[in-house]
């Protein structure tokens, strides 16, 4: 029994230490960016590591009244790509934390 409550001590100590480096790694997350443009640079779109959209810069020549359509579509393709992209550096980040564990996002983690 004593084996047992060694074990599970272990294990508990472990998971302790796994939630503090994901806290860390979420801080970190947090201060880092990703950027991605559509329309050859027309739409700039910064994302922060933790999703958050930071910034969106958009050339007066992707400005037309004419077509405001392919604003929002180009929009809407940086701002995808810039999550995706952030979606990434996350699960990479991550992954160093739980070693392949199959872990995703911060979900039921912290």
């Amino acid at each position: 029994m004593t084996v047992l409550k060694g074990n599970i001590n272990k294990l508990m100590k472990q998971a302790q230490k796994m939630q503090s480096q994901m806290l860390k790694i979420q801080d970190e997350l947090a201060n880092k960016t990703v950027e991605a443009s559509s329309g050859g640079g027309a739409v700039k779109v910064v994302v922060s590591g933790d999703l958050a959209v930071k910034e969106i810069k958009i050339s007066p020549e992707a400005v037309d009244p004419e077509d405001v359509e392919m604003l929002e579509d180009l929009i809407l393709s940086a701002v995808n790509e810039a999550i995706r992209s952030a979606q990434e550096m996350q699960a990479n980040e991550i992954g160093k934390v739980t070693g392949g564990l199959g872990l995703q996002g911060f979900g039921g983690l912290l």
